[in-house]
C-alpha cells in the first residue's frame, strides 16, 4: 500500500472511524471500554503511525473526528473519554508536525445522531439486561428508563445536516490556511462549550446536573 502512494503522491488522511454508546460509568464493562478505546483512539492512532512517512514526505494533511463531546459528557462518559484522548493527540502531533509542514486538523461536531446513526436508541430494558447484580442493587428500573429517555431525547435533536460536518473536513484537507479545529455546531452547544472552558469547573458540573434532572 505505501509503496502505491509513493508513486503517485499522499496528500490527506482522515481518521473518521468512531463508536458510541450510553451508560453510567459503572454500567459498562471492562470490555467495552478497552473495545472504546481501541476503536475511537487506538484505531486513529495506528491509522496515523503507518502513514506519518508518506504524510512528511509530501506535505500533507491529516484530520480527526473529535466532537463537541471532549469538553463535557451528558451520559456517554465513555465516548466522550476518548474524544478528550484524540484532543490531546492532536494537540502533540500538530505541533510535531510544523517543522516537516504537515497540518493537522480537527472536526468538532455537535448533535449529528441523526445524520451518522453513531448511537442507535438504547430502550431500559437492554440496559438493565446488561447491568451486573451490584449495579442492579444500586440502580432501579425506573432510575434507568429515566436516563434512557433523556439520552434518547438528546439523540432525536440531533442534526440531519450532515453535509455541514463533510464541508469542514473537505475544507481541512483543501484550503491554503486549514483552522486547526473545526466546531460544527448549534449556538446552544458552541455555548456550553464556552461554559466549559472559561468557567470554574462547579459551573458546568451545576449546569450539567440541572440538564440532567429535567
Amino acid at each position: 500500500l505505501l509503496s502505491h502512494f509513493s508513486s503517485i503522491g499522499f496528500w490527506g488522511l482522515v481518521n473518521n472511524a468512531g463508536i458510541s454508546t450510553f451508560g453510567e460509568t459503572g454500567w459498562l464493562p471492562m470490555e467495552t471500554y478497552e473495545k472504546f478505546a481501541d476503536v475511537n483512539l487506538l484505531g486513529s492512532i495506528r491509522t496515523t503511525l503507518a502513514f506519518l512517512p508518506l504524510l512528511r514526505k509530501y506535505k500533507g494533511r491529516i484530520v480527526f473526528m473529535s466532537s463537541i463531546i471532549a469538553y463535557f459528557t451528558l451520559g456517554n462518559g465513555i465516548y466522550s473519554m476518548t474524544k478528550a484522548a484524540i484532543e490531546k493527540f492532536c494537540d502533540a502531533l500538530r505541533l510535531e508536525m510544523k517543522k516537516f509542514g504537515v497540518q493537522v486538523c480537527i472536526i468538532q461536531p455537535g448533535n449529528y445522531a441523526r445524520s451518522t446513526k453513531i448511537q442507535p436508541p438504547l430502550s431500559a430494558e437492554e440496559i438493565w439486561s446488561e447491568l451486573s447484580e451490584e449495579e442492579k442493587a444500586v440502580y432501579n428500573k425506573e432510575y434507568v428508563q429515566e436516563r434512557a429517555n433523556f439520552f434518547n431525547s438528546i439523540l432525536s435533536e440531533g442534526s440531519t445536516n450532515g453535509n455541514e460536518v463533510v464541508d469542514a473536513m473537505v475544507d481541512a484537507l483543501t484550503s491554503p490556511a486549514p483552522k486547526a479545529r473545526y466546531m460544527v455546531a448549534k449556538l446552544k452547544e458552541k455555548a456550553l462549550v464556552f461554559v466549559c472552558a472559561l468557567f470554574p469547573t462547579v459551573v458546568m458540573d451545576s449546569v450539567l446536573s440541572y440538564a440532567l434532572s429535567k
